[in-house]
């Protein structure tokens, strides 16, 4: 069975979907829609901007989005897949590649997202840090025993859990790792604590959002990072993407769960190569590959 599965933020590059737009019709009628919609033009950040332009919040989700809908959109009749997944922010682009949401509202809701994110971390001065080497259970009990806020956020792959809180509790945390014998306890250039409780103002903000915006029945289950399980009720999708942004992104498990439903190759959709990576530290017999547009 075939999953495809689509990146979240970090996996930005300057260029991204330049190929696409000047080589498929129904690619530039998409980005330009976009354009339109957002009333700038991502485009030019896309295509032209720097790294430091695209690394903006509000900038990096949509890119990300547009880069992996629309390859989604233009590979056509390739695309197939039996079960999809998204890594954070890629659980979006997985909800349109699917058809659960459309083109516009997709694009309505990263946007909006992206904003209450950005206020959020505005609101307070928090990070999140890469932990590697340890057993997930054994950053669980240093979260739970560390005092302040700070939460396990991205269960990456085995022996890589990124966690989340306010810079002070995440520096203490990550000194305690290190004595416990962790590989590494790295705190990451990013502009807050994603997947913790300090993104609480930007859930409630999008959740207000999501209510309002119609979801249809998806053409194959989708694997949501808040249950690791397929899901294909639109009540059950609203619910799990309004709890994402304060609820831990189930990464492992949301690989393992789809290799025991079946699932035996995965292709990733959208820019670089970083869900691959953790596919195969999850399990080295699944074949991987990425999503081509082949001009």
């Amino acid at each position: 069975m075939n999953a495809y599965i689509f990146p979240g933020q970090g996996a930005q590059f300057s260029g991204m979907g330049l190929d696409l737009y000047e080589n498929s019709p129904l690619a530039q009628e998409l980005f330009e829609k976009a354009n339109d919609n957002l009333g700038f033009n991502i485009t030019d950040i896309m295509f032209e901007g720097s790294a430091e332009d695209l690394k903006q919040t509000k900038v990096t989700q949509l890119a990300i989005f547009l880069h992996s809908v629309i390859l989604a959109k233009t590979i056509g009749e390739s695309f197939k897949p039996d079960m999809v997944a998204g890594h954070s922010l890629g659980e979006f682009s997985a909800l349109v590649a699917n058809s659960a949401l459309t083109f516009e509202d997709g694009l309505k809701l990263v946007s909006q997202r992206a904003l209450a994110m950005q206020k959020a971390c505005e609101m307070q001065e928090s990070t999140m840090a890469a932990v590697l080497g340890l057993e997930d259970k054994v950053v669980e009990k240093i979260c739970a025993s560390t005092e302040g806020i700070v939460v396990a956020a991205n269960y990456n792959c085995p022996g890589q859990l990124v966690i989340s809180g306010d810079i002070d509790t995440i520096n203490k945390a990550c000194e305690t790792l290190k004595e416990a014998g962790a590989r590494r306890a790295l705190v990451l250039p990013v502009g807050g604590a994603f997947h913790s409780p300090l993104m609480e103002p930007a859930r409630e903000e999008l959740a207000a959002a999501i209510e309002n915006t119609t979801f249809s029945k998806p053409n194959c289950p989708i694997y949501q990072n808040v249950t690791a399980n397929a899901v294909t009720k639109e009540t059950e999708i609203k619910a799990n993407l309004i709890s994402q942004l304060t609820s831990p992104v189930r990464w492992t498990q949301s690989v393992q769960q789809m290799i025991a439903d079946g699932a035996t190759h995965f292709t990733e959709v959208g820019p670089g190569k970083v869900l691959q990576g953790l596919v195969r530290k999850i399990n080295r017999e699944v074949e991987t590959a990425s999503a081509i547009f082949e001009i």
